[in-house]
């Protein structure tokens, strides 16, 4: 499986997520909510990840995925305690602390980070999420996309 994984384009001058991982100071994604969502339990060792910014169309990096860490019941403090123990490779700032701050956390840590030129042009569909799991990064791309739905997002119960 490949990850599009959607970066936040908020921040301060410099803040933009997408710097971040292309500068090398940021070297692991966070997702998390209530319960288990997507990525959770659902991304894996040697996958690659590709990353677009929010509001554009362009996928404009790639990586690999180097460790999963998946959590689930955290209390208060073990998600504190979590992100900050990350934070050197995370590089949130305090909003970012906030939004991520879930009983659910899935922390994806990658490497091999490069950039894509040109960029891949994405093809949105109204029902997609901000982590899409895909076979093939054409599958979402402009004049090779497929119809997406979540069959590759769901739990692996094989094994």
């Amino acid at each position: 499986m490949v990850h599009l994984v959607y970066c936040d384009n908020a921040g301060k001058k410099g803040e933009r997520v997408l710097d971040k991982i292309l500068s090398g100071t940021k070297t692991m994604v966070v997702r998390g909510a209530s319960g288990r969502k997507i990525p959770h339990s659902r991304v894996f060792h040697g996958e690659t990840l590709y990353f677009i910014e929010k509001g554009t169309k362009d996928i404009s990096a790639l990586a690999t995925v180097k460790a999963v860490q998946n959590y689930v019941k955290l209390t208060d403090a073990e998600i504190e305690i979590t992100l900050e123990e990350n934070q050197d490779k995370l590089n949130l700032n305090d909003k970012q602390k906030e939004r991520w701050h879930k009983k659910c956390l899935c922390l994806v840590e990658f490497g091999d980070v490069r950039k894509i030129e040109p960029p891949i042009r994405f093809e949105h569909q109204g029902n997609m999420d901000d982590w899409l799991i895909i076979d093939k990064i054409e599958d979402v791309s402009e004049g090779t996309s497929i119809p997406f739905n979540y069959e590759k997002s769901r739990f692996n119960t094989g094994s």
